[in-house]
């Protein structure tokens, strides 16, 4: 699906008939934090306890 610039225009036009221009900045900021946290998650091989054994936090290894 590719959209040219009129076309956007009218999506946002919609988007702040529902929702209104108030509103809008909160929407942006959780749909930027929705979409980080999918793209790390989605990420091979980076789970947590992987992010914790590469920290050090094994004492054995002291």
């Amino acid at each position: 699906m590719n959209l040219r610039g009129w076309e956007w225009i009218i999506i946002l036009a919609i988007v702040l008939l529902l929702w209104g221009a108030p509103k809008l900045p909160g929407l942006a900021k959780s749909l930027g934090e929705s979409i980080r946290v999918f793209r790390k998650e989605m990420k091979p091989g980076d789970s947590k306890s992987d992010k914790t054994a590469d920290k050090g936090d094994n004492p054995s290894e002291k």
